[in-house]
């Protein structure tokens, strides 16, 4: 099937030929990652496989990024519009690649050699690609530490895929919130002297039913889920010390701001009734996603193109992701594609279908729409107008829902 079917055909048809021509190297280096699964931070083997595999491609490859299995491959001048595909490749405890992120590497890596390629062949548009890999999404925060880091700083727009059941272009991803509450009181022999001990594991329960109760108030499309990860020592001990993990979930960063200042006052007023002390700890905060709007229709007309058909429900409810991040400091897509599976994400039988065939193929057509929605975006100053302006309206949505 040729690729797309606007004036910058040519340059579609280098990318996809480009990518054609690795089919076998690229369904080898997303079967390797996924034959050696690693968890955030320690993803060594698959930052060596990709960052080896873009330098036989001729990449300049910064191979520790700022973060030990962080890498950045870039190709072509050293000026003009920057887009910057994304690879993940971090798994799950237990049971893999039950995300795919094997399959997430060999797009970004697919799309970025289609795009070098169209560079390659043209002189009337000029550009950059950029290949970022990006650790530790699985709850490692990682892409967060690369903004901090500066990684972002010189990349105009951001585009990655991600492996699901159905084709969407606009799943939802909405901000989370990690928390830790330790409550401390005081033991005590809860036979012989319990009106000496001040019990944490009071202060833990009625923080947990405080916040259950608040269900009532909450927006539909709020959440609250948590547990008590330490209830006290033995029985016959006052529990001095308890310990709740919980995450918040809403939309918007806007409104997880205020669901969980109405959660904090819960906090402290169940340690003001058992007189405990309280401490509240976020141990991490993703965004939500904010899909550009003007790179979405770009990629959807591509995908279609190449025979994608989209879901026509629309808009599917998924996570968090460190992606969010991202989309808040540049315009960005994280469109979902069917690998052919009913199973959901995170199951035995996701990884599975993370390494099928079916799979793989569906991997590199979307790959091709990102490298075409890309060559739309360098051919055509106008589009990158729209795309930046999108991003600030959205952007000012997102802030003031």
């Amino acid at each position: 099937r040729e690729c797309g079917l606007t004036w910058q055909n040519n340059l579609k048809r280098v990318a996809c030929s480009a990518i054609d021509q690795r089919v076998s190297s690229l369904r080898q280096l997303s079967e390797a990652i996924w034959a050696n699964p690693e968890l955030n931070y320690e993803e060594h083997k698959a930052h060596s496989l990709l960052t080896s595999f873009l330098k036989r491609e001729d990449f300049d490859v910064d191979e520790k990024y700022t973060l030990d299995t962080a890498f950045r491959a870039r190709a072509g001048g050293d000026s003009g519009i920057n887009v910057a595909f994304i690879c993940e490749y971090d798994a799950l405890p237990d049971i893999g690649h039950a995300c795919g992120h094997n399959l997430i590497a060999e797009a970004g890596c697919a799309a970025g050699i289609g795009l070098k390629a169209a560079l390659e062949a043209t002189e009337s548009a000029s550009g950059r690609v950029t290949i970022m890999g990006t650790p530790a999404e699985e709850g490692g925060y990682g892409k967060i530490r690369m903004i901090e880091n500066g990684c972002f700083k010189d990349v105009d727009i951001t585009m990655m895929v991600h492996p699901y059941l159905l084709n969407v272009v606009d799943g939802v991803f909405i901000a989370r919130d990690s928390m830790v509450i330790t409550y401390t009181g005081k033991a005590s022999h809860a036979a012989a002297f319990p009106w000496e001990g001040i019990n944490a594991l009071d202060a833990a329960v009625s923080a947990y039913n405080g916040i259950s109760m608040l269900r009532q108030q909450m927006k539909p499309t709020w959440r609250a889920h948590g547990i008590i990860s330490n209830g006290g020592a033995k029985p016959n001990i006052i529990p001095e010390k308890s310990e709740l993990q919980y995450y918040l979930r809403a939309p918007t960063n806007a409104e997880l701001d205020v669901l969980k200042a109405k959660v904090e006052h819960i906090l402290q007023s169940a340690a003001d009734t058992t007189g405990c002390q309280v401490e509240v700890k976020s141990t991490g905060r993703y965004s939500n996603l904010i899909s550009n709007s003007r790179l979405e229709k770009l990629y959807v007309y591509n995908a279609q193109t190449l025979g994608v058909e989209f879901d026509p429900k629309g808009k599917t409810t998924a996570g968090s992701t460190d992606m969010g991040d991202v989309s808040y400091i540049i315009p960005t897509i994280h469109p979902m594609y069917s690998i052919g599976t009913t199973a959901y994400n995170h199951t035995r039988e996701f990884t599975k279908a993370a390494n099928s065939d079916f799979g793989h193929q569906q991997t590199l057509t979307v790959a091709k729409a990102m490298a075409m929605t890309a060559i739309d975006i360098l051919t055509n100053p106008e589009l990158l107008k729209d795309t930046r302006e999108a991003f600030q309206n959205e952007l000012e949505t997102a802030r003031h829902p």
